[in-house]
């Protein structure tokens, strides 16, 4: 069964930012209601505040309308709405006119001009700043916030209102729909930035990945360029030799045979140095790519007088934690920390990036029976006696324990550390 607040703790962080970012132009729809709408109650009739009301929230529902649909606009998943952003304006304009006509026309007092003023000010302000949500040229938004401020000071004039009151209802719209307006266009553009922003992080976690990939080709380059060139050469001579007839292309072969085991040995050293790479050599390397992908990475400890076993098995925890941490989750910080005690070692990594168990993440999957990669890695440490543990350590951290006894004859020197000042790799983020 699913927690309370799963849903919201599963979403990601430019999608919670959008999920706030559209529910504050609802909550708009609702101030205008309650703020507007339920407001004329205290200046008029039940019947008369009840017809008002309704038109407010109608004009508050199409505002909700609209700024959903420019919001799902911006993010491109829709084309613009261009005939709801002119539904919203004549709405808007109907229900402006129709209030000064009441307050002109109808019912004679103060309140019925107080509920009037009020329905017909708000929906010009809140029609206003929602209109400029579906527009994208800075222009064009001063051009409708000024209009609508402009419409509404000339629009009293054929109904009788008196100059300075045309001209400070003019002004009331300007300052409040060019708010509005305003809040709009720094929502949508702090969602794109955070969008943006997001993007940008796993770019440089995929360019980390790629560079560590273009590192392991030029290390396979290194090995195989010269011998490949080498065998092709001596492959070329015994060719020339034995149409000769001369015996030299036996010893030609023999060479090239010898070049070829020895290149292949050399292939399998490096194949196996990417595969069992030193502990040190990983703890550098996660660092790397985890700071490269924006996330705060921290790496203590002592790794010196472990046996090639154990270095390599630890070195494939790295590994994989790194993996876990770049591909799930959405971490900020992350900690890795190498100590010794009782004759066993102890490899922690722990990240902020947890999320709820119920959802996708190194929560769910990472401490799982289902998940391959710390199936793989419990298989590599009880090899060497070790154990591994995963799981949620906190609100919002994930932990990843392995604890591996140091093997016989290792003693753990006291200089040998991680190389970096105070313990810790060069570069490491504080």
């Amino acid at each position: 069964m699913r927690r309370p607040g799963g849903w919201w703790r599963r979403k990601t962080t430019p999608a919670k930012v959008e999920t706030y970012t559209r529910w504050s132009f609802h909550f708009f729809g609702v101030i205008e209601v309650t703020a507007i709408g339920l407001t004329t109650f205290e200046h008029v009739g039940t019947r008369l505040a009840s017809a008002l009301s309704l038109l407010v929230a109608v004009h508050a529902a199409v505002c909700m309308v609209t700024a959903s649909r420019a919001l799902d606009w911006t993010r491109g998943r829709r084309a613009q709405p261009v005939r709801l952003l002119w539904t919203l304006a004549a709405v808007t304009a109907v229900l402006a006119v129709g209030a000064v006509a009441l307050a002109g026309r109808g019912p004679a007092g103060e309140g019925v001009d107080a509920a009037a003023g009020s329905v017909f000010g708000g929906v010009l302000c809140f029609g206003a700043g929602t209109v400029a949500l579906g527009v994208r040229n800075r222009r064009r938004i001063v051009a409708i916030v000024g209009g609508f401020a402009a419409g509404a000071g000339i629009v009293g004039f054929p109904l009788g209102m008196p100059g300075p009151v045309a001209l400070a209802t003019a002004g009331f719209v300007l300052a409040g729909a060019g708010f509005l307006a305003f809040t709009s266009v720094f929502s949508v553009w702090l969602l794109n930035a955070v969008y943006e922003l997001d993007e940008a992080r796993e770019t440089r976690a995929r360019l980390a990945v790629a560079e560590e990939r273009l590192r392991f080709a030029r290390d396979l380059h290194d090995v195989m360029g010269r011998n490949l060139a080498v065998i092709a050469l001596k492959s070329e001579l015994a060719v020339q030799l034995v149409r000769r007839g001369r015996p030299e292309a036996v010893e030609q072969m023999i060479e090239v045979q010898r070049i070829a085991q020895e290149s292949q040995r050399e292939v399998r050293d490096v194949v196996r140095g990417y595969r069992e790479a030193d502990l040190e050599v990983e703890l550098a390397g996660a660092q790397g790519v985890l700071t490269a992908a924006g996330i705060a990475c921290e790496v203590t400890g002592d790794t010196s007088g472990l046996s090639a076993e154990v270095q390599s098995a630890l070195a494939w925890v790295v590994r994989e934690a790194t993996t876990n941490v770049l591909r799930h989750g959405d971490a900020e910080k992350c900690a890795v920390v190498v100590r010794m005690s009782e004759g066993r070692v102890v490899l922690t990594v722990e990240n902020d990036g947890a999320v709820d168990a119920s959802g996708p993440g190194p929560a769910a999957g990472a401490a799982g029976p289902g998940g391959s990669g710390l199936a793989g890695l419990r298989e590599r440490l009880s090899a060497v006696g070790g154990t591994l543990q995963a799981g949620t350590a906190g609100k919002g951290v994930f932990r990843l324990v392995a604890d591996v006894p140091l093997s016989a004859g290792t003693v753990p020197g006291a200089s040998g550390t991680v190389p970096g000042a105070a313990g810790t790799v060069p570069g490491a983020a504080s």
